[in-house]
């Protein structure tokens, strides 16, 4: 099981001296990769008011954009995966995803892993000029024009959403395709996920969740024709509700459960600092030794 970090996103702050620092010291401590979150625009919580949830984000949560960290975190570190934990899809140009895409695999020297999924926020989809309602439809045409972008010097797709024509990206990236995989919990994702993906980044709230989710998932992969054992799966430890007596349990826990990546998430555990957030997750590290 491959042991990561989520890049600490609404609370390492705009320094890139900082930001760099926490890459290439997480890639010392021995973690394998950098889980990144994604939300391009917050919204006002008067503007979230119907979603039925508390919105876990909202304008005045800072956020780095995803793709373009990648590139940067590329250049600053050496072996360090770039992980996506989820880029939202549909609220994007596809074309425009492969192409950024593409190019951060051949900077980083082939070590992206795209992790996509729908997203919460309407807000979001409004101000980018994509529908909300019909994102679950639309994600499924993209992954495919996707992996037919990195793959192919030149495309012809005509889709419901999408029209290319005697058109393709250059260069192509390093790995082909890029691993797409996909964020989620609720039925028709999971069924989704299982038909599309290459691995899953689940969304639980606790133990009980994450093995019924998981036993689920090898359901839906094995009716889609699939090997479970040849399906990825990130498992997720948050550190703001993990007391730190209990982090062997919750590595056992995924590893059990047969996580093939697992990412420790500092933020919201009242750490002040990036320095704080990194010798929390040197203590980590010393559990896995």
């Amino acid at each position: 099981m491959r042991v990561g970090v989520v890049f600490p996103q609404t609370e390492i702050g705009t320094d890139p001296g900082v930001i760099r620092e926490f890459a290439q010291a997480v890639e010392q401590m021995g973690y394998t990769h950098v889980l990144i979150y994604d939300h391009v625009v917050g919204a006002h919580p008067d503007r979230l008011a119907g979603l039925g949830f508390r919105p876990p984000y909202t304008y005045q949560s800072p956020f780095h954009e995803p793709l373009v960290l990648s590139g940067y975190l590329a250049a600053v570190t050496r072996t360090l995966e770039l992980a996506t934990g989820i880029l939202i899809l549909p609220q994007r140009q596809t074309v425009l995803v492969a192409k950024q895409a593409a190019e951060v695999d051949v900077l980083s020297g082939g070590r992206l892993r795209l992790g996509v999924g729908l997203g919460w926020n309407p807000v979001e989809y409004e101000a980018l000029g994509q529908s909300f309602a019909d994102r679950g439809r639309r994600i499924a045409e993209q992954v495919a024009l996707l992996r037919r972008l990195w793959t192919e010097e030149l495309v012809d797709f005509a889709g419901r959403y999408h029209t290319v024509r005697g058109a393709g990206l250059n260069p192509l990236p390093v790995q082909r395709p890029i691993p797409i995989w996909m964020g989620g919990s609720a039925e028709p994702a999971l069924r989704r996920i299982a038909r599309l993906a290459d691995g899953w980044i689940p969304e639980v709230r606790s133990e009980q969740d994450a093995a019924a989710a998981v036993a689920r998932m090898r359901g839906y992969l094995t009716t889609a024709g699939r090997d479970p054992g040849r399906f990825g799966i990130e498992g997720r430890i948050r550190l703001a509700r993990t007391p730190q007596d209990s982090w062997p349990q919750a590595v056992h826990l995924w590893r059990d459960l047969g996580a093939t990546h697992l990412s420790v998430d500092t933020m919201r555990a009242g750490l002040t600092g990036p320095q704080a957030h990194l010798a929390v997750l040197d203590a980590f590290r010393r559990i896995l030794s």
